[in-house]
């Protein structure tokens, strides 16, 4: 890989992701991706033998408790606060977002 990005590749990266940039957004992203790039490069030289490989940086985080069964709010009470509900149902009546519209 090239040490530093040049005007073509985000040329290239714009036309994949569809973005149309003018000259000065095409010289503003590859100075930012030339310098995120050279972040990386100093990464690429820290020395990190002996440390163990990982794939989180927590050995153990909050999403491994165990399920437990426990109370839900009351379904009328659920509904109290909502603008358009269906009671009689136990539901929440909400703006349809897919299909066409009525």
């Amino acid at each position: 890989m090239a040490d530093r990005l040049t005007a073509a590749d985000v040329e290239r990266v714009a036309t994949l992701a569809h973005l149309e940039l003018t000259e000065a957004e095409k010289h503003t992203f590859l100075d930012q991706l030339n310098e995120i790039l050279g972040y990386a490069q100093q990464i690429q030289t820290i020395d990190t033998t002996g440390v163990p490989p990982t794939a989180h940086v927590l050995s153990r985080h909050s999403a491994d408790r165990p399920d437990e069964l426990r109370p839900s709010l009351p379904v009328a009470e659920a509904l109290a606060g909502a603008p358009d509900a269906a009671l009689q149902a136990g539901l929440f009546k909400v703006p349809r977002v897919i299909g066409p519209v009525e």
